[in-house]
């Protein structure tokens, strides 16, 4: 007979586990509102939980917070920590100096304000009882991630079609990028769909503005790419990177206005002797007017349309980043594979806070008029009367966006494709002739697929750049054997 439980031993009451995983407030309707253009987000309380990271074992608790986040200064992370705003699996911690290990749950809990974005509505471009195909607009992000949660593509399509309905991103566009994605409505079309993608039989084709008039013929970069700064989210093109490839088609090129009967007279160069000398030695200066560039990614990579565009020396026009002057110098990284300027390139742009207003937004200082200066987002000066966090000025349309655009995603065997039109700002200027809309279509999805089986790009170089013209493809319009274009720097 097995021995009887000695109950006296037992506690009377157990102690529930604590409440790790538990948002103490998920409201409802969202807090929205429309004004000025922008879609904003009343201030709410939320609670952030997180799994430890493998990264973070074994390191302090501030120390991560203060290394890994951007949103605030490490003294409101010092101040959180010890007002119990910060805890681990549900519990106060003893010091900022607690050690975090494998299994943990950090939970922080703030007063939260979202950053406002473009109330421009999300355009249907297709939907049936499995998928709905998306037109996301420029400037909101595809997940809650950072500042946003409420203003996220996830979440205000939740709360245009109920609170129980699961949206299932099942393509990524990042927050600056509009265009075409795929939103499963149940799990098993989801999966069908991210599987196609992932094995790459889903062929995609973007939109993008660049500076300077791109080569007319088409252009395949295969220079790899890596991420040299998680924190910032910043990639570059490195020889030691993962395998990238890319095709470029010119669609249109702008030069810049000429003056025309009737224009007021050019204003007078007031730049000083040392201003001039200054802008002798920036390379960018030299390009006049701006293209309109098809590009078709061989590869998945992060941020690898803006990269590779830098790399050849035609950064997307407004890019706050890869088109930033200030970030990566007179020549815009052209042509530049090596990481001999790496730590200043992250320390110069992990400075550029909110309160370098133009600098912070602007790629080149003299493109950004005053206009843009004055409404780019910036601290105000006040304080919330709840939470004492900095309150920053609506961004401006400089801000919600960049000139890359997913125009269109088709099947490799033809069986289906879904596209929308140029945005607004690829076609032609007022009382300027060019295209209206991209032609053939099927040549650009015929003519990937020949550079992934021949691999043009791989290994080919000029001048050991890794930019080539995609001369010798069948089919190509600009097909030459003779070498037209040399890579910049």
């Amino acid at each position: 007979m097995e021995e009887a439980t000695n109950t006296s031993e037992l506690p009377d009451v157990f102690a529930s586990p604590p409440a790790v995983v538990t948002t103490p407030c998920d409201p409802w309707p969202r807090p929205y509102y429309l004004e000025d253009d922008l879609r904003k987000v009343h201030p709410y309380h939320y609670t952030y939980n997180t799994y430890c990271k493998e990264r973070w074992r074994g390191r302090e608790l501030l120390d991560i917070f203060a290394t890994e986040f951007r949103d605030r200064p490490a003294e409101y992370y010092k101040d959180a920590i010890e007002c119990g705003k910060v805890v681990i699996n549900g519990q106060a911690v003893a010091s900022i100096d607690s050690i975090v290990k494998n299994g943990d749950v950090i939970s922080h809990t703030l007063h939260r304000h979202e950053p406002p974005v473009t109330a421009q509505p999300i355009g249907i471009v297709h939907e049936d009882n499995d998928m709905i195909v998306i037109n996301k607009p420029a400037g909101v992000p595809v997940h809650p991630a950072g500042r946003y949660n409420y203003n996220s593509i996830v979440e205000i399509m939740r709360a245009e079609r109920g609170y129980q309905w699961n949206p299932l991103p099942c393509n990524r566009l990042d927050r600056l990028t509009s265009g075409v994605m795929f939103i499963g409505k149940h799990a098993k079309a989801a999966e069908k769909l991210s599987v196609q993608i992932q094995e790459r039989n889903v062929k995609k084709e973007y939109i993008a503005r660049v500076i300077g008039e791109f080569p007319e013929e088409d252009i395949v970069c295969d220079q790899p790419i890596m991420q040299i700064s998680p924190k910032l989210g910043l990639n570059r093109a490195r020889a030691s990177g993962k395998d990238a490839r890319t095709l470029f088609k010119r669609l249109a090129y702008y030069p810049s206005r000429r003056p025309r009967m009737g224009d007021a007279p050019p204003p007078d160069d007031t730049r000083t002797e040392k201003e001039k000398l200054r802008d002798s030695h920036r390379p960018w200066k030299a390009k006049s007017g701006y293209s309109i560039v098809r590009c078709l990614p061989l590869t998945g990579r992060t941020h690898q349309l803006r990269v590779h565009l830098q790399y050849l020396g035609h950064p997307i026009a407004n890019d706050p980043i890869y088109c930033n002057q200030r970030v990566f110098g007179p020549s815009l990284a052209a042509g530049d594979a090596s990481s001999s300027a790496d730590e200043d390139i992250i320390s110069r742009l992990s400075k550029m806070g909110k309160s370098e207003v133009a600098e912070a937004m602007a790629y080149h200082d003299e493109m950004m008029d005053e206009y843009n200066k004055k409404k780019a987002e910036k601290m105000t000066g006040e304080l919330c009367e709840i939470c004492q966090t900095p309150l920053y000025s609506d961004p401006g349309v400089h801000e919600l966006g960049i000139y890359l655009h997913a125009k269109r995603y088709a099947c490799a065997d033809g069986k289906w494709a879904y596209e929308t039109g140029l945005p607004a700002w690829a076609l032609p200027p007022e009382g300027v002739e060019g295209p209206l809309e991209v032609e053939e279509k099927e040549d650009l999805v015929s003519l990937a697929s020949r550079v992934e089986e021949l691999g043009i790009g791989e290994g080919g170089s000029i001048g050991g750049k890794h930019g080539v013209p995609a001369s010798g493809l069948e089919g190509s319009q600009n097909g030459s054997s003779k070498v037209l274009w040399v890579m910049p720097g």
